[in-house]
């Protein structure tokens, strides 16, 4: 803890700088997950790299102690040994991961949702670097409105460097079922039956391989292992991927398939190939997608070295990345939309159920049923209300950067008409007029003020797209067009993007 102290007290006394001169400043963690594309000037640069410790777990009250930088993986291997794992795990293992951190300040969750809700609901309480360069600790009962509204604030509201977090009882495995499904509404139907108290699954989610057919996968945690019983892996290069295992298991079957999976290897089974992402790097350079060729690449397939490859090369410009939370009621909806407007497969559903009053930031949204609903119509009202299924948009999109940019706001505004809220770790392409018609800004100034957050950056800076500056006519070099022209030319921005995250150089910060 001394060491954790320190690091904190130098954290406090650059933010204190920063305060006394009134200018904002960025985080730099060392890692990103996020598909935002950002650099940051080290002069206005508050480094918070090391804070990357396990500091303590505790049997007796099922909690561990961490700082904010600590990878995802590195936490479930210092609980599995206890016996325990946080009740939420984000997909993504490694440096390049997701963070506890980023998993609090940006809004995480996964096949646990349902039952547990977002991450930041297994929070017990934070340590928080104010704006002012103040330490302070926030919970639900000391600082109540500051630990509420960190959660999805982006690090808006202050710089969090530690937290506890509530574990639940860990198991060796977990037993997955397979179950095949038929239709966009057979699937959501499905879903929302695995997540139902009677069902008693521990981790629910789906893959919509295409319009007419989907897998939902639900998982129990389990100690027994009975004799016949089959058990598949996913964190090896000779294993499958996840999404692909899937598909397969229930291509020529009605009936369900079960598997045991051991623990570690189920939270992070998305992580090779980033779901069902790393086939597109297939097609863009174009390798057969086959067995062999995912096991001689698995190394660029992992998603520590396919966001870095992504930040670098400029192709996020031009794949959607996009996860949207729907409620159940518009779910199909929307879903049909997306298969009209975008038309790639597979789509991602991961169901939620909110486990606080509100969700990040305060959207503003109703809670009347809408007209379209015909999933579960005889839920009651109140639970209807905080089940949400958040749904991956995850594909290619147009090369045409001003059509791309129309793809991702008709998306952002099929989700505002229907009651939803995207996840804002992906690039916003919403004016600021239109954010703040969906979420509550006067609350949320009231809290930065409170709090002495006003000069820092607001959550609308960080996360809307950067749009590139128009050049006047007449006014670009020809030494200008040949180096763009040169960048669009297949393969040189992909190859230089492997180069960069071969090479790992730290690409968030500005030289």
């Amino acid at each position: 803890m001394e060491a954790h102290q320190h690091a904190v007290a130098r954290i406090s006394s650059q933010i204190s700088t920063f305060y006394q001169r009134q200018e904002p400043f960025r985080l730099y963690h060392g890692s990103t997950n996020s598909t935002q594309s950002r650099k940051v000037d080290p002069k206005r640069m508050v480094d918070t790299s090391a804070l990357t410790h396990v500091l303590k777990v505790n049997k007796e009250s099922k909690t561990c102690l961490v700082e904010s930088n600590v990878p995802m993986d590195k936490l479930v291997d210092a609980t599995i040994p206890h016996g325990l794992v946080p009740p939420v795990i984000t997909e993504f293992p490694g440096k390049l991961g997701i963070t506890v951190g980023g998993a609090f300040a940006g809004t995480a969750g996964e096949s646990s949702g349902f039952k547990h809700g977002f991450f930041d609901s297994s929070v017990n309480w934070i340590e928080i670097v104010l704006a002012t360069g103040q330490i302070v600790t926030a919970s639900s009962t000391e600082h109540s409105d500051l630990f509420y509204a960190a959660a999805g604030s982006f690090g808006t509201l202050g710089v969090m460097t530690m937290m506890e977090i509530q574990c639940i009882d860990a198991s060796q495995y977990v037993k997955l079922r397979y179950q095949p499904t038929i239709g966009i509404r057979e699937t959501l139907r499905a879903l929302q039956e695995a997540c139902s108290l009677d069902a008693g699954n521990d981790y629910v989610d789906g893959i919509l391989l295409s319009r007419d057919r989907g897998v939902i996968i639900s998982g129990n945690l389990t100690d027994d292992v009975p004799s016949n019983s089959r058990i598949q892996r996913f964190a090896r290069a000779s294993d499958p991927w996840h999404y692909i295992h899937a598909d397969r298991i229930t291509s020529h079957s009605d009936e369900a398939v079960e598997e045991l999976t051991p623990l570690r290897d189920y939270l992070f089974r998305y992580d090779r190939g980033a779901f069902w992402t790393g086939r597109y790097a297939f097609q863009y350079f174009l390798v057969p997608f086959n067995r062999i060729t995912r096991y001689l690449l698995d190394y660029f397939m992992h998603t520590r070295v396919m966001y870095h490859a992504l930040h670098a090369s400029g192709l996020a410009r031009q794949y959607m990345i996009q996860d949207l939370l729907l409620p159940t009621a518009t779910a199909q909806e929307f879903i049909e939309d997306v298969a009209t407007e975008l038309d790639f497969w597979p789509l991602w559903l991961c169901p939620f159920r909110s486990q606080r009053a509100e969700l990040a930031l305060h959207p503003r949204l109703r809670t009347t049923k809408h007209p379209s609903q015909s999933i579960n119509e005889d839920q009651e009202s109140e639970r209807e209300a905080t089940m949400y299924i958040n749904i991956g948009v995850w594909g290619p999109a147009s090369t045409t950067y001003s059509t791309f940019i129309q793809q991702n706001r008709s998306l952002e505004a099929k989700v505002r008409e229907l009651e939803g809220v995207k996840w804002l770790y992906a690039q916003a392409y919403y004016t600021e007029e239109e954010f703040d018609e969906i979420y509550d800004r006067g609350w949320y100034e009231n809290l930065r003020e409170k709090y002495g957050a006003t000069h820092l950056p607001t959550v609308f800076e960080k996360t809307r797209v950067d749009l590139p500056r128009t050049t006047a006519v007449g006014t670009s070099t020809w030494e200008s067009w040949f180096r763009g022209k040169a960048w669009e030319m297949w393969p040189v921005s992909g190859l230089y993007g492997v180069w960069k995250a071969v090479s790992a150089r730290e690409y968030l910060l500005a030289k």
